[in-house]
């Protein structure tokens, strides 16, 4: 099961590219994520709709959007095409992971023309009579959004997808370079970190590493949203500390000579969908400045790394992995384990 994504700027004609696309790609099935945007205008409250600016910074949205693709490859089978902007790295990894997660690759495909035939597109946008306010808003909406599409660009877009001018090509020539790329294999798939989602509680083990400050080393991961600590999921008959040495190897490169020490033991509750479970935090000890200048690069699995001090880790983390962090580095001053619940202290 395949997925081949066409992204662009708004305005650049994904969805007519898409729309050909699916003649010349066989048993390929349209899927408009816009759609799962617009039903959400009848699923949530006015309200909290009122909150966000874009349906995309809704963690529903972007759920949705991989269960839907999901669900239909199951029905389905084939591949699976989708014209959707995705501008924001972090919205990408998450969405890609999450199909890489149930086993379906991600074909990254970018309209790229150049930004003045984009503006001359969006300028020349033909207006229906009946809902002239309706388009301009839309009109201006792609225009607004040209800077942060410029961002990506420069940051990391170009890097991940495969780039098509299609400053002089139709809908239709555009369609028939994808294709060809596509089915030569010039379009990779994705290098994703496959992390299959739980279907029960997990132990996952992380380890806290200090720099020469006293710092404590953080990742951003590609596979998932928000900072983590280097750890990952225990896996079956595998010691809890010893997959904590493991996953630190496997993320940053750093090779830990002895068995890290318990600091904390919370328990994370269930939120749906997540089925909580046990995490362990461990004492990685601190690295001298020789082998925190071995640390790799971001690459598949991670998107980044800092160290950071308490101070700064509670604008990174997650509210319960934050505390989580908290309780850790108070067990490391007392030299005595906690066991939280919810990232909470228990008599």
């Amino acid at each position: 099961m395949t997925v081949v994504w066409i992204n662009g700027a708004f305005g650049a004609g994904k969805t007519t590219t898409a729309r050909e696309l699916i003649d010349l790609i066989p048993n390929s099935t349209f899927f408009d994520p816009e759609v799962i945007g617009g039903a959400l205008t009848h699923l949530l409250p006015a309200k909290h709709l009122a909150e966000v600016g874009d349906f995309q910074d809704l963690p529903i949205w972007r759920r949705l959007v991989i269960d839907t693709a999901a669900a239909m490859l199951a029905e389905l089978g084939g591949t699976l095409v989708v014209p959707m902007t995705l501008l924001r790295q972090e919205y990408r990894d998450e969405i890609f992971g999450g199909l890489a997660a149930r086993r379906i690759a991600v074909r990254h495909v970018l309209l790229a023309p150049a930004e003045t035939i984009l503006r001359e597109r969006i300028a020349n946008r033909e207006v229906p009579a009946d809902l002239p306010d309706g388009d301009l808003r839309i009109r201006q909406w792609s225009y607004d959004h040209i800077e942060p599409y410029r961002a990506a660009l420069a940051s990391w877009l170009t890097a991940d997808a495969h780039p098509i001018d299609t400053g002089a090509l139709t809908p239709y020539e555009t369609a028939v370079r994808i294709a060809e790329a596509v089915s030569s294999g010039e379009v990779p798939v994705c290098d994703i970190v496959q992390t299959p989602e739980p279907t029960a509680e997990t132990l996952a083990a992380g380890v806290l590493l200090f720099d020469e400050q006293d710092r404590v080393l953080l990742v951003d991961p590609t596979y998932k949203a928000g900072w983590e600590f280097p750890g990952g999921v225990v896996e079956p008959g595998e010691a809890p500390a010893r997959a904590g040495i493991r996953e630190v190897a496997e993320e940053t490169g750093i090779r830990l000579d002895d068995v890290p020490r318990l600091l904390v033991i919370d328990w994370e509750r269930p939120a749906p969908p997540g089925f909580g479970g046990l995490r362990l935090l461990f004492d990685g000890g601190r690295l001298d400045s020789a082998e925190a200048g071995r640390l790799l690069l971001p690459g598949p699995e991670l998107r980044d790394w800092c160290f950071a001090t308490e101070e700064e880790a509670a604008d990174l983390l997650p509210p319960v992995r934050y505390e989580r962090l908290r309780w850790a580095l108070r067990a490391r001053e007392r030299g005595a384990a906690l066991y939280l619940e919810a990232g909470i202290p228990t008599p």
